[in-house]
């Protein structure tokens, strides 16, 4: 099917809003083609190709379906730009059969995959992939073993260890993965909208993991059960969750695209540390942003990288790294991340101060009552609500302390990881770093959870005004975020052995 006066006038407009280069050519869509994969399941993909001569494809793998809003920004977008674009439903998901095991089950799969492309008479012998979340994960999936025609993958918010993910070293995600199996097992969005507010209801309810989750019904999302009964991220079952091998090959150019917001931002800035051939982008985003809001970046970016690595336009960006600096509003390049910085040391007082000198000390207690968990607000996660938000009602909760400085005489430009000593009886406890302004407004920037005594706060990239301060939050915990600790605590800080160390900008920064 030619695409119609229709789609060429939606082309444009989001070519226009999304400042993307003209298009190229025209192209073809034939839809619900039947790939078949070696234990005999078939799934169902859609082909965009581009009318003439083409630079290569673009394998983009999805649970999700294969309609709005992939089929517009990735699948028009790129073909109307000499691409061919497959976009194909994982096995269990949009009409492709087979059982469906998240996660575990796509190396296999996207191995099959490119086995079908081999065969296609219009497949050039170029590939890349592209996607964000799981269609990033996909892309690790396969980057375990790359296929020899892999020549570049853009990966958005995509992690490569979701057992990481799911018990992370502070517990259960639990809010995140249970509203994610209750949304994607659902079979519309009418018994979606259902399963979500069961879900809520039951975490409202602050009961145990197990309880909350019998509130996606019988029989649905067994995985989740799974993944409760094997909390033991040693054990082989999450061997299939994994994907780490594939930070060690290094040959594939690889664009990491994510979100200081993001519940994968940590595990992106690992791939980028671990890769060779890598660029980065980091903007002001929330996981769920990447969706929309961060197209307009992700977009022009991805063609870019595509240009540059299959049709040899290019080269694709000005620098490796682009980042955006929260608390500035900027975006700024740069060779490599994390830049050099100097450590800027704030000692812990009973008194709720933080203080750059050695007076520090003294003794705080606070306590931790599983009847009525300290409650998450905003942060790093994936569900609706995360983000930047004022914690100034959690602040006022007496199971959470802070430890507030001074207001800053100059802008101060943290950028990289805040590391944090603390000296504290009880576990786990969440750290959280917030920028208070001069309203009193206490915003958060980056944070931790764990059962440890030295905590490296997630990696940030934020201008605290002049007159603003630097605040240390801690408490008991971030529920729903993270499920709840059923025992109550009594937790003793002793400030004299705790201080928080940022990273700050040894160079004053460009406005």
């Amino acid at each position: 099917m030619l695409d119609s006066l229709g789609t060429r006038i939606v082309g444009g407009i989001h070519r226009r809003a999304f400042g993307l280069p003209p298009r190229r050519n025209a192209y073809t869509v034939e839809r619900g083609l039947l790939v078949p994969v070696r234990d005999g399941a078939q799934l169902v993909t859609d082909h965009y190709a581009p009318v003439g001569p083409a630079n290569g494809t673009v394998l983009i793998r999805s649970p999700y379906g294969r309609g709005l809003p992939e089929s517009l920004l990735h699948g028009r977008m790129l073909a109307e730009r000499g691409y061919h674009v497959v976009i194909q439903s994982v096995r269990g998901t949009g009409g492709s059969t087979g059982p469906f095991r998240p996660i575990a089950q796509e190396t296999a799969d996207a191995q099959d995959a490119v086995a079908w492309l081999r065969t296609q008479s219009w497949f050039t012998g170029t590939l890349a992939t592209l996607g964000g979340s799981y269609l990033g994960w996909t892309q690790w999936a396969l980057l375990q073993d790359p296929p020899a025609e892999l020549r570049a993958a853009v990966v958005i918010v995509g992690p490569h260890d979701f057992s990481r993910a799911i018990h992370g070293s502070g517990g259960l995600a639990l809010a995140d993965f249970l509203g994610w199996s209750a949304a994607i097992e659902a079979p519309g969005p009418v018994a979606m909208m259902a399963a979500r507010r069961r879900v809520a209801a039951a975490l409202r309810e602050s009961t145990p993991a197990k309880a909350a989750a019998a509130a996606l019904g019988t029989g649905d999302a067994p995985w989740f059960a799974d993944w409760l009964d094997h909390d033991n991220l040693d054990d082989p079952y999450w061997q299939p969750y994994n994907a780490g091998s594939a930070l060690r090959d290094g040959k594939v150019p690889v664009l990491l695209i994510g979100g200081w917001h993001d519940v994968f931002i940590d595990q992106t800035l690992e791939q980028y540390r671990s890769l060779s051939k890598v660029a980065l982008t980091v903007g002001p985003w929330t996981h769920l942003d990447t969706a929309a809001k961060a197209s307009k970046v992700a977009d022009t970016e991805a063609l870019a990288w595509f240009d540059q690595h299959l049709a040899g336009i290019g080269p694709a960006r000005e620098a490796p790294v682009r980042i955006h600096v929260t608390g500035a509003g900027q975006w700024r390049s740069m060779p490599w991340w994390p830049p050099v910085t100097r450590d800027l040391v704030l000692a812990l007082d009973a008194s709720a101060r933080l203080t750059d000198s050695a007076t520090g000390g003294g003794i705080v207690e606070f306590s931790y009552d599983p009847v009525d968990p300290t409650p998450a607000v905003g942060g790093r996660h994936m569900s609706t609500g995360a983000g930047r938000k004022d914690n100034r009602r959690l602040e006022a909760r007496d199971d959470v302390v802070v430890f507030t400085s001074d207001p800053l005489e100059h802008d101060l430009e943290v950028l990289g990881p805040p590391r944090l000593r603390l000296a504290v009886d009880g576990a786990p406890v969440f750290v959280r770093l917030c920028d208070v302004d001069r309203r009193g407004r206490s915003w958060n920037v980056t944070e931790s959870f764990g059962s440890a005594t030295e905590f490296e706060l997630g990696s940030c990239a934020h201008r605290f005004r002049a007159g603003h301060r630097l605040r240390l939050q801690v408490s008991g915990g971030a529920y729903p975020r993270y499920a709840r600790n059923t025992k109550e605590i009594r937790y003793t800080i002793d400030c004299a052995g705790s201080a928080l160390t940022v990273p700050v900008a040894v160079t004053p920064s460009p406005e």
